[in-house]
C-alpha cells in the first residue's frame, strides 16, 4: 500500500502540468445498474492555486518516456523519480477512490513506454476494465498516445467519453525547436481519425437504434505558451485552424512553466494573464462570432495585457457603435462590450415588451460601466462620440481597475 501511495504521489504530480482536462459534454448514462453517471453532474471538487478544476483522478500510467522534450518534466533526460502503475492498480485506484466520493472520473494519460502501441494498449486495458468488468459508468478522460495504430485509437473511443492528444506547441516551426523527435503531423492524424469516426456514428445513428456511443464528449488539445516564440497571432490561428479541420470541442492555452536550466528555452514561466487573454479570445471566435483578423493581426499581434480582447476590438472599431439596443441585431449586440450572451438574449426578449431604458440595462446585469460607450437607449445621458478612445480606456480601468489586475482563472471570460 505504501508502494502504490508513492507511485500516485509521483504520477499525479506529473500529470499536473497537462490542463486539458475538461468534464464537459458527455452523455453516457448509468444503464446496467453500475457504478457512476457522467450524464448529470459535473465535476468540480478541487482547484490548483489559480483556479482550475482538477477534481478527476487525474494520473500518468507512467512517467517514463522514450522522448526527450525540452518542455516535458517526465523527458527521458530529466532526473525525477519514475514510476508506473499497472493496469490494475489504476482500476483499483479508480473505483476506491469513486466510492469514498473522492472524484467523480478519471483523467488518464502517460509517458510513452517502449513504444506507442505497447502504452496506447494498456491504456485500452484499463477503460475497458472499468466499463465492462467494474461496469463504471463515470466520466473518463482519456489522452491518445501519439503514432498509435488506428484500431487501438477506435477501440478506446468505445470506452472513453472524451480523448485529446496534445499539440504541444503552436507552430511546427516552435515544435521542432523543444521536441524534434515530434511533429504537428503525428497529432493530426489520431484527431482525423477520431473525427471521422465519430461521424460515421452520427451517420449509423439515423439508420440504426442502438449504437454505441464513441467518444461522446468529443476531442480537445492543448498548446503550451510561451516556451517558444510565437506571438498570440500565431497561436490563435493555429486554434481557429484546428477547431475548423478536426471539430475540436475546446484548445486548452498551458502557461509554459521553466522545468530546468536549458538553453533553447526561457528561463521564466508565461504570464497567467496572457493565457487567460487567450482563453478569450477563444471564447470569442467560438461563441461571439468574431474571426481572428478582427482581434489580431500584423498590426496588432499580441493581445492587450490590460484590457479583455472584445474592449481592444471595440475601441479600435468605434465607427461601428454606438449601437442602439433598441433595434440592434443579436450579433451586433454581442459585440457590446460588457454584454455577454445571456444578457444579448435578455435584451432580445424584454425589448419585446417595450423601449429599454438605463435602468432595466443595470437590472439584466450587464457590466454597464463598460456597456455605456458603446450604446444607446432610450434615455442615454452620453453619447459616444463624445470620448476618444484613451479617455474610454482609461474610464473602464478607473472604474473596474481589480478586475484586471486580478489572476484570473483561463476558464472565466469577462464580456
Amino acid at each position: 500500500m505504501e508502494r502504490i501511495r508513492e507511485k500516485l504521489q509521483i504520477l499525479a504530480d506529473a500529470a499536473k502540468y497537462d490542463v486539458s482536462c475538461s468534464s464537459s459534454g458527455s452523455k453516457r448514462k448509468n444503464t446496467n445498474k453500475g457504478i457512476g453517471d457522467a450524464s448529470e453532474s459535473g465535476i468540480c471538487h478541487t482547484y490548483t492555486e489559480d483556479g482550475r478544476c482538477v477534481s478527476l483522478l487525474k494520473i500518468l500510467l507512467t512517467n517514463h518516456c522514450i522522448y526527450d522534450c525540452a518542455f516535458c518534466v517526465s523527458r527521458k533526460s530529466n532526473d525525477v523519480k519514475r514510476a508506473a502503475f499497472t493496469v490494475e492498480e489504476v482500476v483499483e485506484l479508480t473505483m476506491n477512490f469513486y466510492r469514498r466520493n473522492f472524484i467523480e472520473g478519471l483523467f488518464l494519460s502517460s509517458g510513452i513506454f517502449k513504444n506507442a502501441d505497447y502504452t496506447m494498449e494498456r491504456l485500452l486495458k484499463i477503460v475497458k476494465k472499468l466499463r465492462t468488468e467494474e461496469r463504471y459508468n463515470g466520466y473518463i478522460h482519456l489522452k491518445t498516445i501519439p503514432g498509435a495504430s488506428e484500431e487501438l485509437i477506435n477501440e478506446a473511443g468505445l470506452y472513453v467519453d472524451r480523448m485529446s492528444i496534445n499539440l504541444e506547441m503552436p507552430t511546427e516551426e516552435g515544435l521542432k525547436k523543444v521536441a524534434p523527435e515530434k511533429s504537428h503531423e503525428d497529432v493530426k492524424r489520431p484527431l482525423g481519425i477520431i473525427q471521422n469516426k465519430i461521424a460515421q456514428f452520427k451517420e449509423e445513428k439515423k439508420l440504426i437504434k442502438h449504437v454505441p456511443q464513441f467518444v461522446p464528449a468529443g476531442q480537445s488539445t492543448q498548446m503550451v505558451i510561451g516556451a517558444t516564440p510565437e506571438n498570440d497571432m500565431q497561436i490563435m490561428h493555429t486554434a481557429a485552424a484546428y477547431y475548423k479541420n478536426f471539430s475540436l470541442k475546446r484548445v486548452y492555452y498551458s502557461g509554459y512553466i521553466p522545468i530546468r536550466n536549458d538553453e533553447v528555452l526561457p528561463v521564466v514561466k508565461a504570464p497567467l494573464m496572457r493565457e487567460n487573454r487567450l482563453y478569450q479570445t477563444d471564447w470569442l471566435l467560438r461563441f461571439y462570432n468574431f474571426e481572428v483578423g478582427e482581434i489580431l493581426n500584423t498590426e496588432h499581434p499580441h493581445l492587450d495585457m490590460d484590457i479583455d480582447p472584445k474592449l481592444t476590438w471595440a475601441l479600435r472599431n468605434l465607427h461601428y457603435f454606438p449601437v442602439d439596443i433598441n433595434t440592434a441585431d443579436f450579433k451586433i449586440i454581442l459585440r457590446v462590450p460588457g454584454i455577454g450572451r445571456q444578457s444579448a438574449m435578455k435584451i432580445i426578449q424584454a425589448r419585446k415588451f417595450g423601449t429599454l431604458r438605463t435602468e432595466q440595462l443595470r437590472k439584466m446585469g450587464i457590466s454597464y460601466n463598460r456597456a455605456q460607450y458603446f450604446i444607446v437607449c432610450a434615455d442615454t445621458p452620453l453619447q459616444l462620440g463624445s470620448f476618444q478612445q484613451h479617455q474610454i480606456k482609461s474610464r473602464i480601468l478607473a472604474t473596474s481597475k481589480s478586475k484586471y489586475e486580478a489572476a484570473f482563472s483561463p476558464q472565466l471570460t469577462l464580456f
